[in-house]
């Protein structure tokens, strides 16, 4: 009984790629685990696998088949420029304040000078932290058109 649930483990590979696994059963009660339905065993069906959907070879297809419906509210160009350059102005907005906590941030980390490292490290968590907001901000702004 070990050697069979030892193997099921490297079976499972096997019936991934496979529509159907069985579990067969013969007359001396070994069991089997096989994608093959075997003669002269008693099998069950454990799992039974749709087959993989057909490859595309390279063509992309649309997640949705469903078409847009005609009176499904459009955005003009110049509104959403419009929009760009808000999001823009948002995230420079938000980019300038986020300079300005690392500033004082470090300011605040230099003024505490020689304190335990215990007390140091919120102000390290909170450089580190404005740190990374920049670069996320920055990273923002360079994808936008």
């Amino acid at each position: 009984m070990k050697t069979v649930l030892l193997a099921i483990p490297l079976l499972l590979p096997l019936a991934a790629g496979a529509s159907t696994l069985y579990k067969c059963t013969d007359d001396s009660g070994v069991v089997l685990y096989t994608n093959q339905k075997t003669g002269g065993k008693h099998c069950t069906i454990l799992s039974q696998q749709s087959p993989p959907p057909a490859a595309n070879n390279g063509t992309k297809t649309r997640a949705s088949a469903t078409p847009t419906p005609q009176d499904f509210p459009r955005v003009s160009n110049g509104e959403q420029k419009a929009r760009d350059g808000d999001r823009r102005a948002i995230l420079n907005k938000e980019l300038a304040n986020e300079l300005q906590g690392v500033e004082k941030a470090r300011k605040a980390l230099l003024d505490a000078g020689s304190q335990p490292a215990e007390k140091l490290q919120p102000l390290n968590d909170s450089v580190a932290l404005h740190e990374r907001n920049v670069e996320a901000l920055k990273k923002e702004l360079g994808n936008l058109r």
